[in-house]
């Protein structure tokens, strides 16, 4: 961080990403004969008099208005600091530049005011065509990713993605677009086309979707919404010779066009190990008024609470729930329904192994739900504390669920009654490992209760990896 200087008040660059905003970082006690200029910098008022951008090539300026306008409300010179910062992140979130640096330095020129200021961003744009390959880890499943983007297509955020995944149970690509709203980066609309091939081994079925989709998200007070419209060509077909005579009647070709909507409240400080907050999400998605073969109305929310309690425990307690209610007299397909179990959800259960099944094939069911208690406390005698150790955690579970279909010509009382019966549950405790902040690994050590016939369990050590845990 640059020095204040009186006489010229040299440019202060603020460089890297985590540049703090205390006046005690940027300045050094200042000589006698600036003393004057200093105290007009920094306890009266100054007036931000130009703001530059160097650098640009083609990125459209009139993006950029949008993020940098609060610099001019600026109104002492720590302020001007602190908008500065601001309007850099700003920038940066865009994922057009690759560096962008600030400079503060006093305003010259005819107009030049004594207490005047001109701030300049100057800012390295990235390639036009960018690659990458990386590993993802989803819900018990892993895979490889190679994509090649294409940033800043039309020189206001737009973003060209191609992007091909191998893993263990599924292979997709697919060709996205995505662009923001001017001035407000987190209201965006992005457009998809993809092909995935999934393999479902506990259902002895494999899965073939071509599609398209258009996803509209944006912000609404304190929750976030997600306004999405999905066409997909289906392809069922058994995984296996022994697959069961239900799966095999749900095999062929099928083509699936929904709108959805999805709400979401999140609080908590961390997606992965949060010690406060709440998360909220409820998804509704209703397919067949705009075509296609499947017809049905589908609803689910996930809650979760998290409370800090003492030695840097903190209790955490979730609850999942859904219902889907086919429409027009027609059964539901087995690509739609809810499905429970494994390390993800129930511990102590196989993957995706609660509830009706066939010869060994699990179905699925149009019902479900789902709760969880957890203890998470830091790792005994805190080894690597501050640093690597932070990484894990224990904890200790109580997990319950159950699976079923419904009728639905019964009341709400029978469907609450039937949810209730035959329900599965476990406990037990195990260590989890922080991957970024987006995913997790769990090795835990598992007792399964309350098993029915036809349940898969795992008795003993289980070994988890995903995105979203129960």
């Amino acid at each position: 961080m640059g020095t204040v200087h009186a006489k010229s008040l040299d440019p202060l660059p603020m460089h890297g990403r985590d540049l703090g905003v205390n006046p005690d970082d940027f300045m050094e006690p200042p000589e006698p004969e600036q003393e004057s200029k200093q105290e007009i910098l920094e306890n009266k008022d100054v007036v931000v008099q130009h703001v530059n951008i160097q650098g640009l090539g083609r990125t459209k300026e009139d993006l950029l208005g949008y993020e940098i306008s609060e610099v001019f409300n600026a109104k002492n010179l720590i302020d001007v600091m602190k908008k500065s910062h601001i309007a850099r992140q700003r920038l940066l979130r865009l994922g057009v530049f690759k560096e962008v640096e600030v400079l503060i330095d006093t305003s010259e020129g005819s107009d030049a005011l004594p207490n005047g200021l001109d701030v300049t961003f100057e800012v390295t744009e990235v390639k036009r065509l960018t690659g990458s390959y990386n590993t993802m880890v989803g819900n018990n499943e892993g895979s490889m990713v190679l994509g090649l983007k294409l940033p800043n297509v039309f020189g206001r955020a737009e973003k060209l993605t191609f992007q091909f995944s191998y893993g263990t149970k599924e292979t997709s690509y697919g060709l996205s677009f995505f662009k923001p709203q001017p001035g407000h980066f987190e209201r965006n609309l992005t457009l998809n086309m993809y092909k995935v091939t999934g393999q479902f081994p506990w259902s002895s079925l494999k899965e073939t979707d071509r599609g398209v989709s258009a996803e509209l998200n944006f912000p609404l007070g304190m929750t976030n919404h997600t306004l999405k419209w999905e066409g997909v060509w289906r392809e069922l077909g058994c995984l296996a010779r022994s697959a069961s005579f239900a799966v095999r009647e749900e095999s062929g070709h099928s083509l699936k066009s929904a709108l959805s909507h999805t709400l979401s409240i999140d609080s908590r400080n961390s997606a992965i190990f949060p010690s406060r907050g709440a998360l909220f999400r409820l998804n509704q998605e209703l397919a067949g008024y705009t075509g296609g073969d499947a017809s049905f109305l589908k609803e689910d929310f996930e809650l979760q609470l998290n409370r800090r309690l003492f030695w840097d425990s903190v209790l955490s307690a979730s609850l999942w729930g859904g219902m889907l209610c086919p429409i027009g007299g027609q059964p539901s397909c087995i690509a739609d329904r809810f499905y429970l179990g494994g390390p993800t959800s129930v511990r102590g259960f196989g993957m995706y192994s609660i509830g009706p099944q066939s010869e060994g094939d699990y179905l699925g069911g149009e019902a479900y739900w789902a709760g969880g208690l957890h203890l998470y406390t830091p790792l005994p005698f805190r080894p690597g504390k501050g640093g690597f150790g932070d990484l894990f955690r224990t904890h200790f579970f109580l997990n319950a669920g159950n699976l079923c279909n419904l009728n639905y010509g019964e009341g709400p009382r029978a469907h609450l009654q039937k949810l209730a019966e035959c329900i599965r549950w476990s406990y037990g405790a195990g260590i989890v490992l922080r991957l970024g902040n987006i995913a997790r690994l769990e090795l835990n050590y598992c007792v399964p209760m309350g098993v029915q016939s036809g349940d898969r369990i795992c008795d003993g050590v289980q070994f988890g990896a995903g995105i979203r845990f129960l």
